[in-house]
């Protein structure tokens, strides 16, 4: 067993913590699962959590145990600041479940108060460690595709209604909005860090009739870059029985389509480059159908961030990006008009 291995603690341990605890078990080498929190641990389904953490019902035994280095913060988005805050305070590093917060208000609390307290803030937006995103990722840094012409992103999923009727889903009070902030953030931030924010957005959005929810089930966007490029967003849970999300850049030099994780590239002078492999992420009825092996690509990049003081590859400021798009959108659906953007988060 290594000595070096990381103590942290879970709070939360929701449907969503399946690929964590997954992540976590195959990582037991480098970590080791101290404590989880949950507010009634008699509801708990116990054989899913890791082996020898303590459950406890109090926030304050990961806050006050001194060999305690980083918590992971699974629960809904409206409480992430509060706990994010204490445990900053605290002195221990924190991964966050996406988003960041309901707002970017809150979300840029949420990420100043960590880095004025010196701690490392990452958020499980995983689809940017997906082997295909990597590919494309390190094909930009070489600039051999030229300049962006035109972006596509589309996000079409499919949830039942009994999914919403579950208290909070969707709700502005607990989630921050529908679509866009829960499903769509993923490509969204995606996205965003091939290309960087746009300069002007002009965003539609609504709730259709397939859904009784407070939040959007459907939106789309129109998005202008620095450059002149022009972009466009498609973001649904009303598209049944749910597709893989896709997203086309179109450059000088090529086309870079990715779609279902899969990377296929075509170059202008006849070159065709492939990486990744096409996957479920989700997009339909079985929520947590998909492999869990991103997730713990971000958790091991965040053990190593807190173990070095280095940035996790998913960073807490890089994440703000995807949230100030998201409400740019909404804001522009509000009002009718399109919305200017500042350059960076």
């Amino acid at each position: 067993m290594n000595p070096e291995r990381l103590r942290i603690g879970v709070v939360g341990a929701g449907l969503g913590s399946a690929p964590h605890f997954k992540s976590l078990e195959e990582l037991r080498d480098q970590v080791e699962v101290a404590w989880v929190h949950v507010r009634h641990p008699e509801s708990l389904g116990f054989a899913s959590l890791p082996a020898g953490a303590k459950v406890t019902p109090r926030y304050e035994d990961l806050l006050e145990d001194p060999r305690l280095q980083a918590l992971l913060v699974l629960t809904p988005p409206n409480t992430h600041l509060a706990l994010v805050e204490q445990a900053a305070l605290a002195g221990k590093h924190v991964l966050v479940e996406k988003p960041l917060e309901i707002s970017l208000t809150k979300a840029r609390a949420l990420v100043e108060v960590c880095e004025a307290q010196g701690v490392q803030l990452a958020v499980m937006l995983q689809h940017r460690l997906r082997p295909g995103a990597l590919a494309l990722a390190a094909l930009l840094e070489t600039g051999r595709l030229g300049e962006l012409l035109g972006a596509s992103a589309a996000v079409r999923w499919w949830r039942a209604q009994s999914y919403y009727d579950e208290p909070g889903r969707g709700t502005l009070s607990r989630d921050g909005g529908g679509v866009l902030i829960t499903q769509a953030v993923h490509t969204l931030d995606l996205l965003l860090s091939f290309t960087g924010l746009p300069q002007r957005v002009f965003g539609l959005a609504r709730t259709s009739p397939v859904h009784r929810m407070e939040g959007e089930d459907c939106a789309s966007a129109t998005l202008q870059f620095a450059n002149g490029a022009i972009g466009t967003l498609e973001a649904t849970t009303a598209a049944f029985p749910g597709y893989s999300e896709r997203i086309e850049l179109n450059f000088s030099q090529g086309t870079a389509t990715l779609a279902g994780g899969e990377l296929v590239v075509h170059f202008t002078d006849g070159h065709t480059l492939r990486a990744g492999a096409s996957e479920s992420f989700g997009s339909g009825a079985n929520i947590i159908g998909f492999d869990h092996a991103p997730h713990r690509a971000v958790l091991e990049d965040f053990f190593s961030a807190a173990r070095t003081g280095s940035t996790p590859a998913v960073s807490g400021r890089s994440a703000l990006k995807a949230q100030m798009l998201i409400e740019a959108i909404m804001a522009s659906a509000a009002s009718g008009q399109p919305v200017s953007m500042a350059p960076s988060g």
